[in-house]
């Protein structure tokens, strides 16, 4: 984060996302916010309280690339909830703390396979030598390894102590690298545990409940073990997968993970909008206030209880998002409000932004379906009045009907690639140019009858 100004996140975002220069001028601001709160006194540190953010705008502008962007550059824990899949205590819905319990989760996992990365070399070294034992039998001992469908015996070894047993060590570990074991077969022990199946029918709240009483389960059931025979490549793998896991510190990990959690996690809260009611202070309306009730205290920040231990919510950013159609940000509830200081409204999408979504970010749409023809050995030009000729029609179907922003694109690149995509295979032109004339061909139905128009996303 050291590296990162400001303008760089800018610009970093600047790659995958087209426009939305306010938004993204807020959110690089909250970000580089959390290095600088890291680099105060100590005793300042935890009086610094991140701003939170809304972006306020249509579905399809670019709400949440913005904020999974903004994770992958800053490595923070991301993750996206919708806010009216929540519901308050006592209605019927989940947990609000569950969104806390899912990104440590996603965390502790995401450690995990860092480290057994990182230890992936060594792990391989000791399961080679595992593979050894089951191939090498101990002093005096005869051990056969019989293929499945011929009598075969790969070994029949009895080696003598000393400078034998290491000569014959030393040449099968040479075959079994370059590869003239693949097709033979060990017998390897496979731990497994029998897991009843328990259904936890438990009020909302107590979702933890279910799965702390799993966890007690399986660790007072015996851990029992399945022998089977296996390729000796597949039980290279079984061996080094568990010597991976063995290597790890797990405790270490879901320490780390917490603090992560803690200081760097990024929550995003999509739909915020469907949980905002209309004052009637009856039926549904009194669950959505109720949710945002539920919300306050994680957003303001409090201790949630999860199966690792006690995360706090002080210093997690929150970004959440709507499109307000029916309703105002003003119509959160106060105390909401005043937790989500910074609001920044989205621009709309028009025919100028739809050709740059189309052509300029790394991960461009017109870039996705050059590349995956391509495996195809079929090469697809894209002229650039085709290129506008899809920019003005989705802009037109937006104006016909509901507007959803750049992801009609999606709609109309598949409508217009149909053929292509599912005769590729057997095309014999290997080179298609798809021009004006054929984009307005392709697509003439869906802009000119509005009827149809309301069915196509």
């Amino acid at each position: 984060m050291s590296r990162l100004k400001p303008f760089e996140i800018v610009k970093a975002l600047d790659k995958y996302i087209i426009g939305q220069k306010k938004a993204k001028r807020s959110v690089a601001i909250a970000l580089r916010n959390r290095w600088r709160r890291q680099q105060v006194p100590e005793e300042l540190r935890d009086e610094i309280a991140p701003k939170n953010i809304i972006l306020i705008g249509p579905t399809g502008v670019g709400k949440t690339e913005i904020a999974r962007r903004l994770s992958r550059m800053a490595d923070s824990p991301f993750i996206k909830v919708e806010a009216s899949k929540f519901t308050e205590v006592g209605y019927v819905g989940r947990d609000v703390e569950s969104m806390v319990r899912d990104l440590l989760e996603l965390t502790v996992n995401m450690l995990k396979s860092k480290e057994q990365e990182a230890v992936k070399e060594k792990a391989y070294q000791n399961a080679e030598e595992k593979m050894l034992d089951l191939l090498l039998p101990k002093s005096g001992e005869t051990s056969e390894h019989k293929t499945d469908d011929s009598k075969e015996t790969a070994f029949e070894v009895v080696p003598k102590a000393g400078g034998e047993l290491y000569s014959t060590r030393k040449k099968l570990r040479t075959m079994l690298r370059d590869g003239k074991l693949d097709n033979r077969y060990v017998d390897l022990d496979v731990s497994e545990r029998a897991m009843p199946v328990v259904e936890i029918f438990s009020n909302v709240g107590m979702e933890e409940m279910g799965v702390n009483f799993k966890d007690m389960l399986g660790s007072l059931l015996p851990k029992g073990t399945k022998r089977q025979k296996i390729k000796v490549p597949e039980a290279m793998e079984t061996l080094a997968r568990e010597e991976a896991q063995n290597l790890v510190d797990v405790d270490k990990i879901v320490k780390q993970a917490i603090e992560k959690v803690e200081q760097s996690g990024i929550i995003f809260l999509d739909e915020i909008d469907k949980i905002v009611g209309k004052k009637s202070g009856h039926g549904p309306d009194v669950s959505r206030e109720g949710v945002q009730r539920d919300l306050l205290p994680i957003v303001e920040g409090s201790t949630v209880m999860t199966k690792y231990g006690a995360v706090m919510t002080y210093h997690i950013l929150f970004i959440a998002s709507g499109a307000f159609h029916t309703v105002k940000p003003s119509d959160l509830i106060p105390e909401l409000q005043g937790r989500f200081p910074i609001r920044v409204e989205l621009d709309p999408l028009y025919r100028k932004e739809f050709v740059r979504i189309l052509t300029e970010p790394k991960n461009a749409l017109i870039l996705q379906y050059i590349a995956m023809l391509r495996t195809e050995r079929v090469e697809v030009v894209f002229e650039d009045d085709a290129i506008e000729e899809i920019a003005s029609i989705a802009e037109e179907v937006n104006n016909l009907t509901e507007n959803i922003g750049a992801r009609r694109l999606h709609t109309l690149m598949e409508c217009l690639l149909e053929d292509i995509l599912f005769n590729a295979p057997d095309i014999e032109e290997k080179r298609i140019v798809i021009g004006r004339e054929y984009v307005g061909k392709k697509l003439k139905d869906i802009k000119d009858d509005e009827d149809l128009s309301r069915y196509i996303l």
